[in-house]
């Protein structure tokens, strides 16, 4: 008796809780807030981990998230088709108990084409086991899906949660229909895709709206500041209601010089838009509303006869580009180049080419052009860019300054034809170069300090190219410390090897790599690891790119008869210890570095080979002596700079079988010492893009390494000038890893991905 009525009592505090539920969706006015308000306590009748109320995207013929538990994504979408567990539900108008989505067996009982996509629990580390699903149906009309996942304490959904279910969906089917009909009858507004996403309730939109008119504020700033909504959604339902799309501000924008020529930053402020760009022939305007017919007509005015793309973005967002654009950072108001604006304004266009050349290349616009070219070093400097390119066009198509930024070039500015010579003459100015000469390369530096307060130098090479111009690339030298060699990111194999080489009394370490791979900065750091009160060390330097106290460091000077040669022997009469010599550029230069290696100093080099292996035959092929440079040779040191993903948006995916499979082959043997399985567990890391990294996707460069030991049988080999493949099958029985594997090691630890490594390696 006493079991039977805690039995009753039990249902009827049950039902009471159903009714409770079912009350307050039929009595609410915001579904989508009482759904959120309430997904605890449905979780709670039901024993369940987890639900998903899904609605109905007629046009895609999908089923969206409306709610969901769990933060692992954002958004699901699944096909309105009977191929997933939800879409059936939708297709079908059945309702769906499950024990394990993992039987296909049971799923293939239900329908032929029924499957679990389990992609998602791959992607989130979730594991799906029960499913209780049910369409959400409204006269007839098909309006969403509810989906409870897994059963807290039990092996199923029970025939009371099934009754259940039937009670909620009869209210809820009704509530959403009014809520359609309701917004059917709404004036659409900016803010819809957050409000049907429930990214915001209805009442956080509601104050949103009044703290923004308190704080005179936009709606779209408070969103984000007050109630964590994310700039990428803002945007997403401002391109969604406006029908264009989205461009955020981002602090390394293209400044279009030629687009805002005699516009004014009040002016484009007071009408927030700014035209950002061309392209297809069409110029970019970004507007807070592209549908204000007025300031649409106005643009009009400005650039008459152009066809527009009008996008939309954030009104603080559109008055930093116009700050960008016409205003100068704390950097650039140092080097005293003034605002972009006034740079512009003196830039007359009016001159034609022909009067130009006439003229020598410069003209009544010299101070304009200093402080142009002033501003654009200091930018990239700015921007941690390691090198300035100077791209004349052919006719009077207007000259591109781009930046290479981490390996990469970037578009920074565009200058009119006018005064692409003039732009060559100042550099050549300050570079000590003939501004007569156009029609032979020229190589100089500038010592920036001398133009601007910036302590910088450039090492400047002018090369004649087709239509009369002349292209300039300038490599930022910054006086920069010495890296740690721990922060160089080696295997333990690798540093532990490294250290034992560049600790011993003498010999010969050479570093190897194309032009910016970062062999003197690798240098450098193992010469701070030894650089200590007892060892006396020398280095010639093409430029002295990196200062070290206790270093002794030379600047070559080629053109006056002062080469690297030259430097090392002089320095055989100083009393080195260690010598270090910028670049093995030939034969002279090699002989001496190995004779000074027999001779009880320590030598280290860079030279420009693909790889380990081939830095050997290389050197044979030279003419080096095989026996005195198998005695000096301690180790060879292969490098190469492979992009980083960006740490603040790198997206964690599990790749497909083919994707594994392609790493293991490009591997090669040995790829089970890395202890990477392909199973539910194993993930990558691809790029996606932020305002951080300028929407690439990645953020600065990692360095990958091999380290060729000079051991007793590649001694050997040098000796019997070995094949390239004989050393390379040596050096690996010896431990070493190539940079494809070390590579690889990188990929699967989340640092980069396999297309930066393929970019920067051969296997």
């Amino acid at each position: 008796m006493a079991d039977e009525t805690k039995s009753i009592e039990k249902r009827l505090e049950y039902q009471k809780r159903l009714n409770t539920i079912t009350n307050e969706i039929h009595a609410a006015g915001d579904t989508n807030e009482i759904l959120l308000n309430l997904q605890g306590r449905i979780l709670g009748l039901f024993d369940a981990d987890r639900i998903t109320i899904f609605v109905v995207d007629r046009e895609k013929r999908q089923l969206v998230s409306l709610l969901k538990t769990g933060d692992e994504v954002q958004e699901i979408r699944v096909g309105l088709n009977k191929k997933s567990i939800a879409g059936f539900c939708g297709v079908t108008g059945k309702i769906l108990n499950i024990a394990d989505v993992y039987d296909d067996q049971a799923l293939q009982r239900i329908s032929p084409d029924l499957r679990f996509d389990r992609s998602w629990d791959e992607r989130t580390g979730y594991r799906t086991r029960q499913v209780l699903v049910s369409p959400i149906v409204h006269a007839r009309q098909l309006l969403g899906v509810i989906q409870l996942l897994n059963k807290t304490h039990g092996t199923r959904f029970t025939r009371d949660d099934h009754a259940a279910l039937l009670d909620i969906l009869k209210v809820l089917g009704l509530a959403f229909y009014k809520n359609q009909k309701l917004a059917q009858q709404t004036k659409p507004t900016k803010f819809d895709f957050l409000l049907t996403h429930n990214i915001v309730s209805g009442n956080e939109l509601n104050q949103a709206m009044s703290r923004a008119r308190s704080a005179q504020k936009s709606v779209e700033s408070v969103l984000m500041s007050d109630f964590s909504v994310s700039k990428a959604d803002i945007g997403k339902s401002l391109a969604n209601h406006y029908r264009t799309r989205f461009i955020p501000y981002v602090d390394r924008m293209v400044i279009p010089a030629e687009l805002i020529k005699g516009l004014k930053a009040s002016f484009l402020k007071t009408n927030a838009f700014v035209p950002v760009g061309q392209a297809d022939g069409k110029v970019i305007v970004v507007m807070e509303d592209p549908d204000y017919l007025p300031a649409r007509d106005a643009i009009k005015r400005f650039l008459p006869g152009r066809e527009f793309e009008f996008c939309v973005s954030l009104r603080e967002d559109i008055h930093k580009m116009i700050s960008h654009f016409f205003d100068l950072s704390s950097k650039e108001m140092l080097s005293g180049t003034g605002s972009i604006e006034d740079i512009l304004g003196q830039l007359d266009t009016s001159e034609d080419e022909g009067e130009e050349e006439a003229r020598g290349g410069m003209s009544e616009n010299d101070s304009a052009i200093v402080r142009l070219i002033n501003k654009m070093i200091a930018d990239a400097y700015s921007r941690n860019a390691s090198d300035i390119h100077i791209e004349p066009r052919q006719g009077k198509a207007s000259a591109v300054v781009r930046f290479r930024i981490d390996g990469a070039c970037q578009v920074y500015q565009t200058i009119p034809y006018t005064h692409k010579r003039a732009m060559v003459s100042r550099l050549k100015i300050m570079s000590d170069l003939d501004i007569s000469e156009r029609r032979l390369p020229q190589d100089g530096k500038i010592k920036f300090s001398k133009f601007a307060p910036l302590d910088i130098e450039l090492r400047v090479a002018t090369i004649p190219t087709a239509g009369q111009n002349e292209d300039v690339v300038m490599r930022i030298l910054s006086a920069s410390k010495p890296m740690p060699l721990k922060a160089m990111g080696m295997t333990q194999r690798d540093y532990d090897e490294t250290i034992n080489m560049i600790t011993l009394p003498y010999g010969i370490v050479l570093v190897v790599g194309p032009t910016g791979s970062g062999k003197t900065t690798t240098l450098h750091a193992a010469l701070h690891y030894i650089n200590t009160p007892e060892k006396k060390i020398w280095t010639a330097e093409d430029p002295v790119e990196i200062t070290q106290e206790g270093l002794r460091q030379v600047q070559v000077y080629p053109k006056i008869g002062f080469d690297f040669a030259r430097a090392m022997r002089s320095f055989l009469r100083a009393d080195p210890d260690v010598i270090m010599v910028g670049e093995m550029r030939d034969r002279e230069t090699m002989t001496t570095g190995i004779e000074a290696s027999l001779t009880g100093h320590l030598v280290f080099s860079t030279l420009h080979t693909n790889s380990a292996a081939e830095t050997i035959t290389r050197l044979l092929d030279m003419g080096m002596d095989p026996f005195n440079f198998a005695d000096a040779l301690l180790g060879v040191i292969a490098q190469r700079l492979a992009r980083t993903l960006c740490p603040k948006c790198k997206e964690k995916y599990h790749p497909s079988q083919e994707e594994y499979d392609a790493l293991v082959r490009a591997y090669g043997k040995g790829f089970e010492q890395l202890g990477v399985e392909y199973n539910e567990d194993f993930c990558l890391y691809r790029p996606k893009g932020c305002p951080e990294c300028n929407q690439t996707g990645y953020a600065g460069r990692t360095a990958l390494h091999e380290v060729l030991v000079g051991t007793d049988e590649i001694q050997q080999l040098i000796q019997g000038r070995a094949r390239i493949r004989e050393i390379l099958n040596q050096a690996v029985a010896d431990g070493m890893t190539t940079l494809m594997q070390d590579g690889i090691r990188k990929v699967c630890q989340g640092i980069t991905d396999f297309t930066q490594v393929r970019s920067v390696c051969i296997r």
